[in-house]
């Protein structure tokens, strides 16, 4: 597996910093999705927000993927455990999924392990970014 340079902005980074400790603290049920993101975001670029390029996926970005393997596409946001809601459509960033996309770029590829085996993922498009919105808002 190949690994990408994945971006991270600087507020998502100390949320998400937060996220791991109070998992950590509380011996998550999720030990080993915290571990995959605290590994994810060791490795990340962190850049300011009004840095970030929009087809990168933050938290709170929408995004539409395609299994490499499946052709299956889908759609989901990636937000913070609390805000969870798989009818809404709403993956939290402690799902392999959510973990798996985070901080990588349209027309990037993940490879990523699920407990069904490993699936081959395709940032196809980032369809909605809060801090590409909030510049857009400028």
């Amino acid at each position: 597996m190949t690994e990408r340079t994945i971006f991270i902005t600087e507020e998502d980074y100390e949320r998400l910093e937060g996220l791991l400790q109070g998992a950590a603290r509380h011996g998550s049920r999720d030990r080993e999705n915290v571990s995959r993101l605290a590994a994810e975001l060791d490795r990340a670029h962190v850049v300011p927000a009004d840095s970030i390029p929009a087809d990168v996926v933050t938290m709170d970005s929408e995004v539409a993927l395609r299994n490499l393997d499946t052709g299956e596409e889908m759609v989901f946001t990636v937000v913070f455990p609390g805000k969870a809601n798989v009818e809404q459509r709403r993956l939290s960033v402690l799902a392999p999924l959510g973990a798996a996309v985070l901080g990588y770029r349209a027309g990037d590829v993940i490879e990523w392990q699920v407990p069904g085996g490993v699936r081959r993922l395709k940032v196809e498009k980032v369809l909605y970014q809060p801090e590409a919105a909030r510049k857009a808002g400028e």
